[in-house]
């Protein structure tokens, strides 16, 4: 189709107002990918569970202290359990953070335990931190095996049938 007035294809705009409009669309197109990207960014959402105790607050523990002494300056223990001859109170915080749609990722964990001896009196103060964890499922309350081979029951007892001595150890 012609457009009669400017003598030009219908849709076509004349050239000095085309080039206008080309550049205006890109700039349009450059900022509208520029905020899509500052907005994903700037999406990251850090997140806080437990007790996140203060480096101030973990010097006021001393040995000697009492289990009632601690609860007033911590608060509330996560959980506790019977240690050796005595008890030990454990405080246990995480820091996930999450970029936009992505899969939240752990980026800090601590584990700030207090061991009482026989007495009920602070024995010791100990903090642990993502490196020093194990993998472990609570829910099966299973660890993964030092095997990191994926062998079958069978597998493994027939698997020294052919050396010497294996089977009754001559």
């Amino acid at each position: 189709m012609i457009n009669r007035k400017h003598g030009q294809p219908k849709g076509i705009l004349p050239i000095g107002l085309g080039e206008a409009a080309r550049r205006g669309a890109k700039l349009a197109g450059v900022l509208l990918l520029a905020g899509s990207v500052a907005a994903c960014s700037a999406g990251a959402v850090i997140t806080k569970h437990g007790h996140h105790i203060q480096q101030s607050e973990l010097q006021q523990i001393q040995p000697g202290m009492t289990r009632e002494e601690v609860q007033a300056m911590l608060g509330t223990p996560t959980t506790t359990s019977s240690v050796g001859t005595g008890d030990a109170f454990y405080y246990i915080s995480s820091t996930t953070k999450q970029v936009s749609f992505f899969e939240p990722e752990e980026i800090d964990r601590r584990v700030v335990a207090v061991y009482f001896n026989q007495t009920g009196m602070v024995e010791r103060v100990a903090e642990y931190g993502l490196q020093d964890g194990k993998i472990f499922d609570f829910i099966s309350r299973t660890t993964p095996s030092a095997n990191t081979k994926d062998e079958g029951l069978l597998k493994q007892l027939f698997r020294n049938l052919g050396r010497r001595g294996a089977i009754f150890g001559e």
